[in-house]
């Protein structure tokens, strides 16, 4: 079994419970971890035969740009369509990292992780 890995992908959205959130927006990093078995790709250097980066960064763009009071269903939206999407994809895990949150503190980041397999 192979991996692939988005770091760090940084994004601009509005994910929140309180009206403040929605209208200001905040800067948000998602991490992406995909299990696939990529040996074919290994064999064949044909980008069909493997999960294309590309693509898993467009499902996490399309459904971070979708409005959720909670970042735990964005997460499972992620997984969900890359496992809708991606076959070769047999686990994924999907980090959401919410910048400098509005929690009455000095709190760097808050950060939901969710995981499945197939």
């Amino acid at each position: 079994m192979s991996t692939i890995r988005l770091k760090n992908v940084r994004i601009f959205t509005n994910h929140g419970c309180l009206i403040e959130e929605e209208k200001i927006g905040s800067d948000y990093l998602v991490n992406l971890k995909v299990k696939a078995d990529l040996s074919e790709a290994a064999k064949t250097d044909s980008l069909n035969d493997t999960v294309d980066y590309v693509h898993l960064q467009h499902i996490i763009k399309t459904e971070m740009a979708q409005r959720s009071k909670l970042l735990e269903q964005v997460g499972q939206r992620i997984i969900d369509r890359i496992f809708a999407e991606i076959s070769l994809v047999t686990k994924a895990k999907v980090s959401i990292s919410k910048l400098n949150p509005p929690i009455g503190g000095d709190v760097a980041e808050v950060v939901v992780t969710m995981k499945s397999k197939r």
